[in-house]
């Protein structure tokens, strides 16, 4: 009788967890799209990851990049089965700088004994462009469409030039005050087409935003003016 007790009390509380996490992110959606928000954000979490150059990513390894990703302050939890959830913004290299960015949902779920939630930024270097190509056709799965790697941190990681044989993406996370290279397998990243629709109207080619096609609308300026604060190599 107990473990049966056991196992339904389990079953509830997963069923709860799962839902309240799913219904964070799409609430906010559904109510109000705060695409400035999410850019200034970006900016602010790249910033502060930048701003420990011997803790950071190496400056070399960023100028390499083709693209960035941030994910800021994404939802990490659960009891049980972790649940990862978060928005974020990419842009790219183009001849004359950062491109206008384009808005991604992430999702994923890991199992292991876990208990509670946790906010996370993350940071994907993506260093070709078979990476972003490959998010633009769909959502990607990274470890899978895409390969990722731990990024390496600080300047005597960043002398070494092993990292340039790792994966066509590098991979960063920082939760409370810590910043490491991580591994983020299992996780898949896909446009948001509503926050696209919101910024740059019906029919956006997120692959023309990326090539520099648009003009960066002023309230999403903030994401990639704090990319070239920190690398213009063309």
């Amino acid at each position: 009788m107990k473990t049966k007790f056991f196992a339904y009390a389990v079953v509830a509380l997963l069923v709860m967890t799962a839902a309240s996490f799913a219904g964070w992110p799409q609430d906010k959606k559904h109510h109000n799209s705060d695409v400035t928000e999410e850019s200034a954000k970006a900016a602010e979490g790249f910033r502060d990851i930048m701003k420990a150059p011997d803790k950071g990513i190496p400056k070399d390894v960023l100028d390499s990049a083709e693209c960035v990703a941030v994910f800021p302050h994404t939802i990490k939890g659960g009891f049980i089965i972790g649940v990862r959830k978060g928005d974020g913004v990419v842009s790219c290299r183009t001849a004359n700088g950062w491109s206008a960015p384009v808005f991604l949902d992430m999702e994923g779920g890991s199992v292991g004994p876990q208990i509670g939630a946790q906010s996370t930024d993350y940071v994907l270097l993506f260093m070709n462009r078979s990476g972003i190509d490959a998010l633009l056709k769909n959502k990607i799965s990274l470890g899978g469409e895409a390969s990722v790697a731990a990024g390496p941190v600080g300047r005597e990681a960043g002398a070494s030039t092993d990292w340039k044989m790792k994966a066509q993406i590098l991979s960063y996370s920082r939760s409370k005050g810590l910043f490491a290279g991580l591994e983020l397998k299992g996780v898949k990243i896909s446009i948001d087409d509503s926050d696209m629709r919101s910024v740059y109207g019906e029919g956006v080619n997120a692959s023309e935003v990326l090539r520099g096609t648009r003009p960066i609308p002023a309230e999403v300026q903030a994401f990639p003016t704090a990319l070239s604060s920190y690398s213009i190599k063309n």
